[in-house]
């Protein structure tokens, strides 16, 4: 007797082990009208449609799903119900909140998946160009973040360059867009860098559709080192050179020269159009205690006419950092446009041209330059796979 009730224990506990789920630990079912069993009791449950949930298994926009971090839960069916699916509610640990990706290509190369969401479309919904140059500052950030070349709660230096008061800063930005990403698509964002000349640093990245593998964009970059006390650009030195040493790559994301690309000063007697009064907010500024670097491409964008962006894509665009700029400061955005002569549509066979501007901001009070600009605008047409360097 003894033995049976210890058997009818143990049957009991393995049920409940099993079967018994607190309304708040329930997971969300999708489909059609079903009876469960929970507690012992029959439930009735009655679901519109079915919403097909896709795990991903991969980190994407911070958030990770790994079937093995997530929480076991078991509902007794009364009834089978194959069309079921489940979304279970999978804790993030607070080590995964920063985007991670994975080190490839003998880990000289970072790579990271992001989804484009929808605040960061704009009226063509499509990713807008700032959305573009956040990803790639988010990854660059992750890379140096995944090698240790950063501390916890610093990612504008190295250890040794925290050490020493110093600071990465941008010194030029140049980014090809070949193809206009949508709301929803999955990219891809492979970041890597290498030794520029003596005092300066190249970074560069690919961007792909995770999906397709096309090619959405490249870009290069070039930075610095600014002492955060003085806010003077410093020589790179050799203890944060040999930091960085075994994480560079020889590889090359855009070919060109500081020459082809120079931007030329524009004179108020060209300018198309001077904006004052631009002031800093104080969402503006990064961990620099300056305003971020892609924060004034949405100044720079906001001078040019609404029936550009109505026509024309961007497909080029170069930023040249000459000084930083803080809270206190107020700007002029000062633009101009050209038609380039040498871009008829050839595969289309019609008479559209690409355009070229060109911009400025600078101080408001000495005209002290902050920021040039070069941007080339492609008539937009049926989707055309464009070439790129």
């Amino acid at each position: 007797m003894a033995s049976l009730l210890k058997n009818l224990n143990l049957m009991s506990l393995h049920s409940t082990t099993n079967r018994e789920v607190t309304m708040k630990q329930q997971p969300k079912v999708y489909g059609p009208s079903m009876d469960w069993n929970i507690h012992g009791k029959d439930h009735h449950r009655s679901c519109h449609g079915l919403r097909f949930v896709e795990a991903i298994n991969e980190r994407v926009n911070g958030t990770v799903a790994p079937r093995e971090a997530a929480s076991t839960v078991s509902v007794g069916l009364m009834k089978s119900a194959p069309s079921i699916i489940y979304e279970e509610e999978v804790p993030v640990d607070a080590d995964q909140m920063h985007l991670m990706g994975r080190l490839v290509e003998a880990g000289s190369v970072y790579r990271q998946h992001f989804m484009i969401r929808c605040y960061e479309i704009g009226p063509d919904n499509t990713a807008t160009v700032e959305t573009i140059l956040n990803l790639l500052q988010e990854a660059g950030i992750n890379h140096m973040k995944s090698s240790g070349l950063c501390m916890e709660n610093d990612y504008v230096a190295t250890p040794v360059m925290s050490l020493m008061k110093l600071v990465w800063v941008v010194s030029r930005v140049h980014v090809q867009i070949r193809k206009h990403t949508s709301w929803g698509n999955i990219v891809e964002v492979d970041a890597w860098f290498d030794s520029a000349s003596k005092n300066s640093f190249r970074r560069d990245w690919i961007v792909r559709d995770s999906k397709t593998k096309q090619t959405i964009a490249k870009a290069t970059s070039t930075w610095v080192i600014m002492n955060k006390e003085t806010r003077k650009l410093s020589k790179i030195p050799e203890e944060v050179k040999q930091e960085l040493y075994s994480f560079q790559s020889s590889r090359v994301a855009l070919k060109g020269t500081y020459e082809m690309d120079k931007i030329n000063k524009i004179t108020d007697q060209v300018a198309d159009l001077i904006q004052s009064g631009i002031a800093p907010k104080w969402s503006d500024l990064d961990g620099n205690q300056h305003v971020n670097h892609i924060k004034y491409v949405g100044w720079i964008l906001e001078s040019i006419p609404v029936d550009i962006f109505a026509k024309y894509d961007i497909t080029n665009i170069i930023l040249e950092y000459r000084r930083e700029c803080r809270q206190n400061d107020v700007l002029e955005s000062v633009f101009s446009m050209e038609v380039l002569a040498d871009s008829p549509d050839e595969i289309m066979k019609t008479a559209a041209k690409d355009i070229e501007s060109t911009h400025l901001l600078r101080k408001q009070d000495n005209k002290a330059e902050i920021v040039r600009a070069k941007i080339t605008w492609q008539s937009k047409r049926p989707y055309i796979a464009r070439a790129i360097q």
